[in-house]
């Protein structure tokens, strides 16, 4: 089982989960950072890492929210991976909360 990121990175992309990643499972969108299910190990370093907190395992996915788990799968192999920190978006701390941000994902 991979790890999920969900809705509330939409916006903030919050980057501190990829400095501790052993495996580089992280995959960066324009506002949204996914993660390779082919590539997470599920060593959950990154889970406490992410001011959003907005990375779980994909057996706590929040039923509301399961359509994150095929979104990480299907942009992972499309967006290009990052394995180092870099400062979050303009406005993310304000934005971090803020429900039902999927309407605002970027694509590349």
């Amino acid at each position: 089982m991979a790890h999920i990121v969900l809705d509330n990175c939409i916006r903030c992309k919050y980057t501190d989960c990829v400095d501790v990643c052993p495996v580089d499972c992280f995959r960066e969108g324009p506002n949204m950072l996914v993660i390779d299910p082919d590539e997470c190990i599920d060593c959950a370093v990154c889970v406490p890492e992410c001011p959003a907190e907005a990375i779980v395992a994909e057996e706590d996915v929040p039923a509301d929210q399961e359509n994150f788990i095929p979104l990480n799968a299907e942009k992972a192999p499309k967006w290009p991976a990052i394995t180092r920190s870099k400062a979050p978006l303009p406005g993310a701390d304000d934005l971090n909360g803020t429900p039902n941000k999927l309407p605002f994902l970027e694509d590349y």
